[in-house]
């Protein structure tokens, strides 16, 4: 489980992440990267750990099949965040056909996803 400084939850950090963040499609998942800014000086209202934030429409299933979802991303960045800088914001959208992704398709769309995302330059 992600702790609660790791977690993206308002609607506007959202937004900030989708809109001005680094886009990057693989497989079955969309994943939004907004890296800090190289003046970006911790202060107060900074967040000190990367964050992450899950979105899982209707369209991939059912309540029982968004959650498994859901809780296979989390588990999934769990382990990928720390390598995040701090201040970093990612917004993880999975499309209707991760609902038969298997675990491992899902870690390989991650991880080919992120890596894309970095690559990018910024918009």
């Amino acid at each position: 489980m992600l702790s609660t400084a790791q977690r993206l939850r308002r609607r506007g950090d959202f937004a900030a992440a989708v809109r001005t963040g680094r886009r990057a499609s693989r497989g079955v998942l969309v994943v939004h990267l907004m890296l800090p800014g190289p003046a970006s000086e911790p202060g107060p209202g900074t967040p000190s750990a990367a964050r992450a934030g899950f979105v899982v429409p209707k369209a991939v299933g059912g309540a029982v099949v968004r959650n498994k979802v859901k809780r296979r991303l989390r588990h999934l960045v769990r382990d990928r965040i720390g390598q995040l800088p701090a201040g970093t914001d990612l917004v993880v959208r999975a499309l209707p056909a991760a609902a038969d992704r298997s675990y491992q398709g899902l870690s390989v769309d991650l991880d080919a996803a992120l890596a894309a995302a970095h690559r990018k330059a910024p918009r």
